[in-house]
């Protein structure tokens, strides 16, 4: 009965019409977008706020440990070169990757406590790159500290800026994967020391630690959702 009516109207009113139906629409279209939109954003905010909360708790822990066991020990790690902490970060990550392959283990640290040694082992490296050649064996711990924080905050910002870009897509990834990422990143860093430090395309080793210490955050954040 309306499309008769409209039909029946001049040309000029059905044409006025067509057009104000045609803006209503448009305008319908373009509010719902900015809705959704707006609801996308809101969404991505509070689920990078959650991840940044869980990040520092991952990171409380490990740093809980890293610093007393620095009570115990002092900075002993001073001692270790680039390839030491290398072989220290493959052990570990080793042995993470043979107990998911055979499903059980024989020693009682978990695997968890296996990641957040690989994380502070990470730090450590990092730490070792930055401190100058003449630097002393034994740091005040207020030194450490600052180092520790100095390093977690860049890796953590590395963690924000490629949670941005690929939306978070290490939730769907398995910890298996990411003990097989930290494996591969040591042979980077071997291949680079192989080469004197130097590469032609690629990160350097600093890169490669700060990735470990993020795959080993998330490899913890997943275990303790799951």
């Amino acid at each position: 009965m309306g499309l008769f009516i409209v039909n029946n109207l001049p040309l000029q009113l059905r044409l006025n019409i067509g057009i104000c139906l045609l803006f209503l629409a448009l305008k319908i279209i373009i509010k719902t977008k900015c809705i959704i939109a707006d609801y996308a954003l809101c969404y991505n905010r509070n689920f990078m706020s959650h991840t940044n909360n869980q990040y520092d708790e991952v990171i409380e822990s490990c740093k809980s440990i890293f610093f007393k066991k620095n009570k115990d020990y002092g900075t002993a790690w001073r001692v270790l070169r680039t390839i030491s902490i290398v072989d220290q970060i493959y052990i570990k990550a080793q042995r993470i990757r043979t107990i998911q392959d055979k499903k059980q283990q024989k020693i009682e640290d978990d695997i968890a406590g296996e990641f957040k040694g690989i994380i502070n082992y990470a730090i450590i490296g990092l730490i070792q790159l930055d401190l100058p050649a003449n630097a002393p064996d034994e740091l005040a711990g207020e030194e450490v500290a600052v180092l520790y924080q100095k390093y977690i905050g860049i890796a953590k910002s590395l963690m924000q800026d490629k949670n941005h870009d690929y939306g978070e897509a290490w939730r769907s990834m398995s910890q298996q994967s990411f003990t097989d990422l930290i494996l591969m990143k040591l042979q980077r860093i071997r291949q680079i020391l192989n080469n004197e430090g130097k590469t032609l395309i690629s990160e350097g080793v600093d890169a490669n630690y700060n990735d470990i210490i993020n795959y080993a955050v998330f490899a913890l954040i997943l275990q303790e959702e799951n």
